[in-house]
């Protein structure tokens, strides 16, 4: 407990210039006054930036956290260490030789196998969705470049995301599995900026990568275009992508010890790596400053009962290892909420739980910190993102905040995933719900210990 005094002593004078009272309602709006998170987020994006998995750059962005949650009075901080199957992205370039020659934009997908150094010229095949291409006969693709597009559209709730996300984790491994010679396909996003979505592709087991790119928005509606004026296409592609063999990752974890250690473990968290394109200020370095922020605010209160643990996970975008590598290190410990923020830093607008029935007093009281920011509640079938899906499945309860999506996925996985991409009052408004979250969770004796398992599917 001293130690966490004299961390929280270095709190902004905006917290310490007035008494710090106990309820959830009281530090809900004192979080809209708050900057820690912006300071976190700002810190990140221009002292580390970008953070690819497995890589130089996310090891330092690990160095940073640590320092970074030390200085902000946290607890048993740390690194839980992994490996991971290292990937980096070298030449990407993409030409249509064919009947109108012309350059495309584009960027490999995670996970890209390499062509030759001086690329690879086929004719082209097209697919209007992944159910085309999944029904196409082998040697209809056989040796030529796939091109797969579709008509995701902007959604408040990211269920257009959940509707075309399988085209960039399926297309790949099933063009490969039909021979192939690669694949391109319409960025998995809605903005209409000359700016190409990475993002992971999941190759079948014993799949050897092809190589596999998305084209901007833009582009891929020339060459849609293009092939609808009935000629053959022939597109020249380099790609020049490595698989890196084992490299290091990790997940950092911060804590403020609660006053019962048998009450259980309140965790929240976000995700440290980013795609290497922008410097991952919406995804997810927003998330993880929201959480810390938040945690750090209910921590001005006093001492909780329960413990937060605030993780940092390490190697979200490739498939989770860090959530999973939690799981597999503390499985057997006493979890009684998980909660991940990772979509962004726009306005909340609905909260989400996945609770026991016993739950039922906690849920309206929840609802009504909320109101006054304008969210509203959903429904109690959340399984949470991905890092705390593991726990979700195993009958930890989940609680999730929505934030409004309408323009996530213009940004998403992209070179414009910048700082001032962030509204800081948005920001603000997120920390707030969160803080209010937080404080009961930690505190309220009636807190459920057990959620309800649905079956239910969600695309990374």
């Amino acid at each position: 407990m001293k130690y966490l005094l004299l961390g929280l002593a270095a709190l902004p004078t905006l917290i310490l210039a007035q008494p710090s009272p106990n309820g959830p309602a009281a530090l809900r709006d004192l979080a809209l006054r708050d900057n820690t998170a912006w300071e976190i987020v700002e810190g990140l994006t221009t002292e580390v930036g970008p953070r690819l998995a497995g890589t130089v750059a996310e090891a330092h962005a690990r160095d940073w956290a640590v320092a970074r949650l030390k200085a902000l009075g946290f607890q048993n901080v740390r690194v839980d260490p992994f490996e991971i199957d290292g990937w980096e992205r070298g030449t990407e370039r993409a030409e249509i030789v064919a009947p109108f020659p012309q350059p495309l934009i584009l960027t490999a997908l995670g996970g890209s196998g390499a062509t030759p150094a001086d690329g690879i010229t086929r004719d082209v095949v097209g697919f209007g969705s992944l159910a085309e291409l999944e029904a196409a006969a082998p040697g209809a693709v056989r040796d030529k470049i796939v091109f797969v597009w579709h008509r995701m559209g902007p959604t408040q709730d990211a269920s257009s995301y959940v509707a075309f996300g399988p085209i960039r984790q399926k297309a790949p491994s099933i063009a490969a599995r039909k021979g192939a010679a690669a694949i391109v396909i319409r960025s998995v996003g809605t903005g209409n900026h000359r700016l190409p979505h990475a993002g992971a592709t999941f190759w079948a087991e014993k799949q050897e990568p092809i190589p596999a790119a998305a084209l901007s928005v833009p582009d891929a509606e020339q060459l849609e275009r293009i092939l609808a004026k009935g000629q053959p296409v022939r597109l020249k592609l380099v790609l020049t992508p490595r698989f890196t063999g084992k490299r290091p990752s990790g997940n950092v974890i911060a804590e403020i010890l609660g006053r019962d250690p048998n009450a259980g473990i309140v965790l929240v968290s976000g995700h440290l790596d980013s795609w290497d394109l922008g410097t991952g200020a919406i995804d997810d370095g927003a998330g993880i400053a929201i959480m810390t922020a938040a945690a750090r605010i209910v921590a001005s209160a006093g001492q909780p009962l329960r413990t937060i643990r605030v993780v940092w996970f390490g190697t979200e975008e490739t498939g989770s290892q860090g959530g999973d590598d939690y799981f597999r290190r503390h499985r057997d410990e006493k979890h009684v909420m998980a909660a991940e923020s990772d979509f962004g830093s726009d306005r909340p607008w609905k909260f989400e739980t996945r609770f026991a029935d016993s739950a039922d007093p906690v849920i309206p009281q929840l609802a009504a910190l909320l109101q006054p920011l304008g969210i509203t509640q959903g429904l109690n079938d959340s399984l949470g993102s991905s890092d705390v899906r593991p726990l979700a499945n195993n009958g930890t309860p989940i609680l999730s905040v929505r934030q409004d999506g309408m323009r996530y996925f213009d940004i998403h996985h992209t070179a414009d995933d910048t700082l001032d991409k962030v509204d800081s009052t948005q920001l603000r408004q997120n920390v707030a719900a969160w803080t209010a979250l937080l404080a009961v969770a930690a505190n309220d004796a009636n807190w459920p210990e057990n959620g309800v398992i649905q079956s239910k599917t969600i695309a990374k």
